[in-house]
């Protein structure tokens, strides 16, 4: 068996293991919940990924611990209704919907920054009221090195090195 000084260490994973998922998993519903609502810095995005995944060896020590207990659940109505109502919902998000050639439709408001995005300055002109010379020179002054009038705003900002959503924030300012 593994030591840790005097102490073996599956006792002291053991011990920890609840109050890790308990840490971790309040970290995930925390952010999980400004994923959602768009609440908070981008960097929830990171912490909700990667927690979540570290997630997992505290879960999995969780269940060794309490591998008994866990083999009633299993053999009970409620944990095979709770796992198929898991699955189920989870299923959903494949079906496709508001498809067309079979992809699956994005919400509106994304499907229309999309279809922003793949346009080009004199196209865009026309939405914030500016000259397709006034986006350029706006989008070179922020540093778009690459804006141009034969490029998309996605391509002016990958060219640039930069992301579509700084691109927006300039062309959507030219519009207030």
């Amino acid at each position: 068996m593994l030591t840790f000084g005097k102490t073996d260490m599956p006792s002291i994973l053991m011990r920890y293991a609840t109050p890790f998922i308990t840490g971790l998993f309040l970290v995930s519903l925390i952010s999980g919940i400004a994923l959602f609502f768009h609440w908070g810095p981008g960097q929830f995005h990171g912490i909700h990924e990667w927690l979540s995944m570290v997630l997992i060896l505290p879960f999995l020590l969780h269940l060794w611990k309490n591998w008994r207990p866990m083999v009633l659940y299993f053999k009970r109505v409620p944990m095979a209704v709770a796992l198929v109502v898991s699955l189920a919902a989870s299923l959903a998000f494949f079906i496709p919907l508001g498809t067309s050639g079979g992809e699956r439709g994005a919400p509106p408001q994304v499907a229309l920054i999309q279809m922003v995005t793949k346009a080009k300055p004199a196209q865009v002109a026309a939405l914030v009221g500016k000259s397709e010379e006034d986006i350029i020179s706006t989008l070179k002054a922020a540093g778009f090195a690459a804006a141009a009038s034969d490029l998309s705003l996605a391509e002016i900002a990958r060219s640039s090195g930069k992301s579509d959503r700084e691109l927006l924030g300039q062309v959507t300012a030219l519009g207030r």
